[in-house]
């Protein structure tokens, strides 16, 4: 008998310069070549979640929009009684940004980031900073602003907020992985243009930035996004790391890159079922 899958995902939901119902949509068709597969929405998942093997969580928009049900969901996530796809076990984007203040005192590749004024010695003196939520998505809340703003930006007591100094960049650059194996990468070569993608042939060295914070995230299973800038000295830093629900861009890629990455997808979620 096959196994059943509740696929959660917000059809609906607008994001700026793609669709995530035309990927949640192709992808769901390929699933239920192996899978009994029901479709559901981010908000509704509690009245359906035990009747189903496994919740595979996609493209449900930002949890900030139903920040409530979504803590509700982890907690039961944690107490045992929910598998679930990714597995909730992974300390970037699904926890929130907070993982980039962890990066940065701990001298990883990333975008030096602070929450507090205390810490303004750790960036870059540059004459822009970027400021933005802490459950922010999407560049939701973002906003630009000048070292004498800061003070009026951020929250000494709730430090909700993140600050990053500006740094210009000559591109950004992803790299997608599904259980700790890399599947392939896309770059945006005009970043104005930062979600008109190609496909990119990463380097050793490459590779080797992108597995190490893919080490350090240690998922049981699930997919993976390593977003990173390379800066004007050619080096390759941490932009986010989202293990919640990554856009995978799959209508971008190459027929061959999309139907392995299915493939790989299928055995992932096998092995998730039989944890």
């Amino acid at each position: 008998m096959q196994k059943t899958l509740l696929f959660v995902t917000d059809l609906y939901y607008e994001a700026k310069g793609r669709n995530y119902y035309e990927e949640d949509l192709f992808l769901t068709s390929k699933l239920r070549e192996d899978f009994q597969l029901v479709l559901c929405h981010p908000e509704d998942i509690e009245t359906f979640e035990k009747d189903f093997d496994l919740i595979v969580f996609r493209n449900a928009g930002p949890v900030a929009n139903f920040k409530d049900k979504y803590l509700a969901f982890r907690n039961r996530v944690a107490a045992g009684y929910l598998k679930t796809y990714n597995s909730f076990v992974g300390k970037a984007d699904m926890k929130g940004k907070e993982y980039l203040i962890e990066l940065t005192n701990a001298q990883f590749p990333v975008i030096p980031t602070i929450d507090t004024l205390e810490s303004l010695h750790k960036l870059p003196n540059v004459e822009t900073y970027i400021v933005k939520p802490k459950d922010g998505a999407d560049s939701i809340g973002l906003e630009f602003a000048k070292k004498e703003e800061l003070g009026d930006k951020m929250d000494a007591e709730s430090k909700n907020t993140l600050v990053q100094s500006f740094i210009n960049f000559e591109y950004e650059v992803s790299f997608y992985f599904i259980d700790k194996e890399f599947q392939y990468a896309l770059y945006a070569p005009d970043k104005e243009k930062r979600w008109e993608l190609k496909e990119y042939a990463p380097t050793e060295a490459d590779l080797s930035f992108a597995e190490r914070f893919i080490e350090w995230n240690n998922l049981d299973w699930g997919i993976q996004r390593v977003d990173a800038c390379r800066n004007e000295q050619g080096e390759l830093l941490l932009v986010e790391l989202e293990d919640l629900n990554p856009y995978l861009s799959l209508l971008e890629l190459t027929e061959e890159t999309r139907r392995n990455f299915v493939k790989a997808l299928k055995k992932s979620i096998q092995k998730a079922l039989q944890a």
